[in-house]
């Protein structure tokens, strides 16, 4: 299943057409450049390559290239179950352990359903223009979509700056608009690895 509806997929969103120099200098790059990724299994099923399994969508590195990726993939609420989108930084594969990702960890949301595609706009739109503030610490975000529940996953590089985590704590809350008493969870990678769960065995917070 392919969440794309127009657009060559495993390609830069610049590949089809590149820009001529006036373009270019119209343009409003980014801070970092950023990949969608996109990932589905059937219920049921097993992955067994977690990585093999990944599908690069496209890469953008300015606020005229994500809009032309982002206006031709799928909205969440049209996805299946057992979906993910990916949004993580160029050069960052959305795994455990890579070396960006090993010593951090990622602050998870549990989301109603009919919720997800307005909290990921809002929380991919914050990613990618700097809204944090928190230096180079946000490695990327996953949303997977699943059968009672969609749950909003923010990655960052170091699980022990305790101040560092509660900043991007209170930030997400106030992206996604959400009650200051809202329950967010926190799991590091390293604890993943260990019990190979994404989301149990969490340290949750109000």
């Amino acid at each position: 299943m392919s969440p794309v509806t127009s657009l060559s997929m495993n390609s830069s969103a610049t590949t089809d057409s590149s820009p001529s120099k006036d373009e270019e200098a119209l343009q409003h790059p980014l801070h970092y450049s950023w990949v969608f990724w996109f990932m589905h299994r059937s219920p049921g099923s097993k992955i067994t390559n977690y990585e093999d399994q990944m599908k690069r969508i496209a890469t953008f590195s300015s606020i005229e290239e994500f809009w032309a990726v982002y206006s031709h993939i799928n909205r969440p609420h049209d996805l299946p179950t057992i979906s993910d989108y990916h949004l993580f930084k160029h050069g960052v594969r959305p795994m455990w352990e890579d070396a960006a990702n090993i010593q951090g960890g990622k602050w998870i949301v549990r989301v109603k359903k009919g919720l997800a595609s307005r909290y990921w706009e809002n929380l991919v739109l914050a990613i990618i223009g700097d809204q944090f503030d928190v230096q180079d610490e946000i490695c990327g975000a996953v949303l997977s979509i699943r059968n009672s529940e969609d749950i909003i996953s923010i990655w960052n590089k170091t699980s022990s700056n305790g101040r560092i985590n509660l900043k991007i704590r209170d930030t997400v809350k106030k992206v996604l608009n959400l009650p200051q008493d809202t329950t967010m969870e926190y799991k590091s990678h390293n604890v993943a690895l260990r019990d190979n769960s994404s989301f149990r065995n969490t340290d949750v917070f109000r």
